[in-house]
């Protein structure tokens, strides 16, 4: 009897669990951009975060039309300087070129956003543009609010084509890459809070 009373329970758990956890799905791809909300305003600097399709590329883009001072890349192999960078992309070059600046540092987005602070207080830069894919923008904003609370953030998502957003759960590839992609917001959201209640007060 007792052992039938404790998996209900059990049961119940679980059940009520999964239903939190699909609905926090829900909530996290719903604040996955569906467009870019600030196309306008200018910044000191563009930062891009490698490791999806197109970042770079438009990031160079919005650099070579005037909308910051310098371009930031976070992430990038040790041993590629801009000009390998840009060439590995089919990037032609261009005179603006002497304003991206490569950081080799970060191997996660948490380290993105703290190397990226670095170089933004050594800059005494303010603002920036963040440039990343859709899909990573709730985590990466998560991140860099946490690492650069005093400056400005003017998120850019880019849609890579492959990442179906409209119906997203229909599309397994699609509904896989956001629920991994949830599942690492949680995580990072718990660990800064686990920092900040260490934090001495």
């Amino acid at each position: 009897m007792v052992a039938r009373v404790l998996r209900t329970l059990i049961l119940i758990v679980l059940v009520v669990a999964i239903a939190a956890w699909i609905r926090g799905l829900i909530w996290f791809a719903d604040t996955v951009p569906e467009k870019i909300a600030d196309t306008t305003m200018h910044t000191d600097a563009i930062v891009v975060l490698t490791g999806g399709h197109g970042r770079i590329e438009e990031g160079v883009a919005l650099l070579r039309e005037g909308m910051a001072k310098k371009l930031f890349i976070s992430g990038v192999e040790e041993r590629l300087d801009v000009a390998d960078v840009l060439k590995s992309l089919h990037i032609p070059p261009d005179s603006t070129d002497s304003a991206i600046m490569l950081g080799h540092m970060a191997d996660s987005t948490a380290s993105n956003a703290a190397e990226t602070s670095d170089w933004m207080h050594a800059q005494n830069f303010k603002s920036m543009r963040l440039v990343t894919s859709a899909y990573h923008m709730p985590r990466s904003l998560l991140e860099f609010r946490h690492a650069v609370p005093d400056l400005k953030i003017i998120p850019h998502p880019v849609f890579p084509d492959a990442v179906k957003q409209d119906r997203w759960w229909a599309w397994p590839g699609t509904a896989q890459l956001i629920a991994v992609e949830y599942v690492k917001y949680l995580v990072a959201d718990a660990s800064l809070k686990l920092v900040g209640d260490e934090e001495p007060r």
